[in-house]
């Protein structure tokens, strides 16, 4: 009893002990989200304080730039308008870089760590300051994680991460805004093409887009506007002269296209010349005499054939706004509306009007619709293409919108291929067959008449 008495006792007291140790020395320990907030940071400035910038890239190259209001210009070399994320990516990263370990307090030599003569500097200017606050980039450590760095007021050497290499690392023309063709995306109305083709014109009526040539057609509205962007968003790849004095050396002197983009009251105007030795292309925006190269995959998306704007879709009905559909095929007409059911709370509901009328099943006709709204042109045949439209072989008028907007469409057969044609539009396109097939099966059982069950025979008695 008294052995296992000592025996608690012990173990009590090397809890005791235990507890004590945790309390006195692993409570006071920072923990690891506290030891990172305990990392010196290297300047102690807001980024958006900063006012002007000084960079020299590892080739040599010096940009100062400067912030008027809340844009930055390029001041150095030439005056030019500041790409706005290079050079916020500059300033926060300023604003929160921190010191990841110090190397050295006093080193003796800087060489070593590639700041004898940095390869990067980066100084800066905050609100009030007269002096500059410098930044001293040298080589990667070994592992190429980090960067030995220092302030140029001080001797101390310290690491910062290596990924901010590529913040710093900017030349002018890193720093410089690339856009290459300014306007109001928002007010974009027009786009005009000229290419090896012929022209295509495609205009904006309210939220709509259409081609006016070669043709009077719908045009894809997705299609339309992912030019529109991507001409907006483009960026000069590089810089191939600034002045030139030959535009034919770029194929500039007679462009293989060019587009111009309406945005109200404005227009802005891009020439496309030859490829370039990287496999870029030249283009100058025709408002400048700058020649800049871009990437090929731009200029192969204007020369997209006219056909590539239209609309797919056969039909702007969908079954969710059609009121009234009627079809012509083998010689009769069958009609569909829309009506009001009877009775309180009467939801409308589908029924056949002509050439009798009798109610439909619902949903199965809801189906038909989906499958003809969802048509759509694989491919807009050449002008004398034979697409068995001369003499059809079925016609659909529909009404939708509360019938305020009617369409119709033709179809037309050759072999085993379905073409189909609007009537307020130029041309045809050919269509899945078999999706044009399945629709007609499903319209085939509704328009079957019910069937009948045979009566009884009176039983004998």
């Amino acid at each position: 009893m008294i052995r296992g008495a000592k025996s608690t006792l012990f173990f009590l007291a090397v809890l005791a002990g235990l507890g004590a140790y945790i309390y006195f020395v692993e409570s006071k320990r920072p923990t690891s989200s506290e030891a990172e907030q305990k990392k010196d940071k290297v300047f102690t400035v807001e980024a958006d304080k900063i006012q002007e910038l000084k960079v020299k890239a590892a080739g040599g190259e010096s940009t100062t730039l400067k912030k008027s209001g809340t844009a930055w210009q390029i001041a150095e070399p030439s005056q030019l308008k500041a790409d706005a994320t290079e050079v916020s990516g500059i300033t926060s990263n300023l604003s929160t870089l921190e010191v990841q370990r110090v190397v050295e307090e006093n080193p003796a030599d800087l060489k070593q760590y590639g700041l004898a003569a940095p390869r990067i500097e980066v100084a800066f200017k905050g609100d009030q300051e007269k002096e500059f606050r410098r930044l001293l980039v040298g080589d990667k450590t070994a592992t190429g994680g980090d960067l030995y760095a220092k302030r140029s007021t001080e001797k101390r050497v310290f690491l910062i991460s290596g990924y901010l290499e590529s913040t710093f690392n900017r030349t002018t023309f890193d720093l410089r805004d690339k856009i290459m063709l300014s306007f109001d995306r928002d007010k974009a109305d027009s786009v005009s093409i000229t290419g090896p083709d012929g022209n295509i014109r495609l205009v904006k009526n309210e939220s709509e887009w259409r081609l006016t040539e070669p043709w009077p057609v719908r045009a894809d509205y997705g299609t339309v506007e992912g030019l529109i962007g991507r001409i907006n968003t483009a960026q000069m790849k590089s810089i191939a002269a600034e002045d030139p004095t030959d535009l034919k050396e770029y194929g500039l002197d007679t462009p293989a296209v060019t587009v111009s983009i309406g945005a109200g009251s404005s227009r802005a105007a891009l020439a496309v010349g030859k490829a370039s030795p990287d496999g870029a292309v030249y283009v100058r925006d025709v408002s400048r005499p700058m020649v800049f190269t871009v990437e090929s995959s731009l200029a192969d998306e204007l020369k997209k054939a006219a056909a590539e704007y239209r609309r797919k879709d056969i039909f702007e009905f969908r079954p969710f706004n059609a009121t009234r559909f009627e079809i012509t095929r083998d010689g009769q007409s069958f009609v569909y509306e829309k009506v009001k059911g009877t009775g309180k709370d009467a939801q409308e509901k589908w029924q056949q009007t002509a050439p009798e009328k009798r109610d439909i099943d619902a949903s199965k006709f809801e189906g038909f619709l989906s499958k003809m709204s969802n048509l759509r042109a694989l491919s807009f045949p050449a002008a004398d293409a034979k697409t068995g439209l001369e003499t059809p072989v079925a016609g659909v008028t529909t009404k939708y919108e509360g019938g305020r907007k009617q369409e119709t469409v033709k179809f037309g057969k050759v072999e085993s291929d379905m073409y189909a044609s609007r009537g307020d539009e130029p041309g045809a396109a050919k269509i899945e067959a078999t999706d044009y097939d399945q629709a007609m099966r499903d319209l085939s059982e509704l328009q079957a008449p019910p069937a009948t069950t045979p009566a009884k025979p009176p039983e004998k008695k």
